[in-house]
């Protein structure tokens, strides 16, 4: 039999906390409590050397099903299109106009946190919105 194992979504980015809270208003994650002896973040980010400090982040499904998400700075910013992209799947079960409404309001919630419609791709019963996050990595309304 086949092991399952557990596995995080990581993000190279240029704000790691920025796109973490980004993240955690799209999927309805949270910010995990800090590490072990620290009160809050903001107590762990002090405690770290300035070169480290906002160095990462992370959020998690608070349902504890889907993946964490971890965010890490790099220093080169992004150069090409994602070889692998999240589906934010909300018009699971609708097919049509029914479908293509739920994308669309989903879109428009989505648009003042920050994130760009790219376009809206729809056939008359299949729809899928491609945008992109506040760091400009695609994504699609599914």
């Amino acid at each position: 039999m086949s092991v399952i194992r557990k596995f995080q979504v990581t993000f190279d980015c240029a704000e790691p906390e920025r796109l973490a809270r980004f993240w955690c208003e799209v999927l309805g994650y949270v910010v995990p409590p800090p590490p072990a002896g620290f009160a809050t973040w903001d107590d762990f980010k002090r405690s770290q050397p300035p070169e480290e400090r906002d160095s990462w982040f992370a959020c998690i499904d608070p349902s504890g099903v889907g993946p964490r998400l971890y965010f890490q700075r790099v220093p080169e910013g992004k150069a090409a299109k994602n070889r692998v992209h999240l589906d934010v799947r909300v018009g699971t079960g609708l097919v049509g106009e029914e479908r293509l409404a739920a994308l669309e309001a989903e879109c428009a919630r989505l648009i003042p946190l920050g994130a760009v419609h790219v376009q809206t791709l729809y056939d008359g019963n299949d729809a899928c919105i491609p945008m992109l996050d506040i760091e400009g990595n695609e994504f699609c309304i599914d």
